[in-house]
């Protein structure tokens, strides 16, 4: 079976860096996955993407080395397993609260005796190659997010179940939580405070770490603080980001301020 680089990687406790997808577009999927990334993540909670734009969104990923991962919408068993059998090598898991939830997640990546994820990975298996059937439960990168207070209260017990192999912040989401208010990278030092602590206990059990930025200073942040894998923004963020500085530059003007989007 193919190995999964970025996973690899992580249990290597190496670093990685990833782009985050929110168009529906395989071209764009092309083009930012042929420039270098580790691993690209397609956004199905956020991103204006659905299942449809997804089969072929991997295809287009998979013409380059890095790693394709999804997003999906919510930790449900039947969301996880169709973004598996499509191809994702990864799967990052919103909202996870608790261990049970944790376990949900996990058990979805896993065939059996691992878990309950159902065979039928109909192009899983073309883009994994032979072997999937017999090595996916462990070149399957199953990731959850901790960004809720639940999830905070509980980090222990979600970083300490059996089989999860990283967990993924959510700066915005984890402001919200704490009662900070939302700026996308977030600036406040009890932010950051929260954010070396869920570092620390992931490395304490030997779980990889990873983060969403939408700048390269934050990116530039996180890797010098040990994470194993952040996203350098997504394809929207740098278009609008490279457009709105070239049309200001252009006109000799200011660029224009524009509200945080999370991307």
């Amino acid at each position: 079976m193919r190995e999964n680089k970025s996973l690899s990687a992580w249990r290597a406790g190496e670093q990685t860096i990833g782009c985050w997808l929110s168009l529906a577009n395989a071209y764009s999927a092309e083009a930012i996955s042929r420039l270098g990334f580790d691993w690209v993540c397609v956004d199905l909670q956020h991103g204006i993407i659905d299942y449809t734009d997804l089969a072929t969104m991997l295809p287009a990923i998979s013409t380059s080395d890095a790693t394709p991962i999804v997003r999906v919408p919510w930790n449900e068993p039947y969301e996880i397993m169709k973004v598996l059998d499509a191809g994702a090598y990864g799967v990052i898991v919103p909202m996870v609260n608790n261990r049970e939830e944790a376990q949900q997640a996990v058990s979805s990546c896993r065939y059996p005796p691992d878990g309950n994820r159902s065979f039928g990975p109909i192009r899983g298996a073309l883009y994994g190659g032979k072997g999937y059937a017999q090595e996916a439960n462990g070149q399957i990168a199953c990731i959850a997010m901790i960004e809720t207070q639940e999830g905070i209260a509980n980090v222990e017990e979600i970083v300490s179940t059996p089989g999860l192999n990283g967990v993924y912040i959510g700066p915005a989401d984890l402001a919200l939580a704490m009662g900070l208010p939302v700026s996308g990278d977030q600036p406040q030092e009890e932010h950051l405070e929260m954010v070396k602590h869920i570092h620390s206990v992931c490395q304490k059990h030997n779980v990889a770490i990873g983060i969403h930025t939408s700048s390269l200073e934050y990116t530039q942040k996180y890797l010098e603080l040990g994470f194993n894998f952040v996203t350098l923004g997504s394809e929207s963020g740098h278009m609008m980001k490279s457009a709105a500085r070239e049309l200001a530059a252009a006109r000799g003007t200011q660029e224009q301020k524009r509200e945080s989007t999370g991307y």
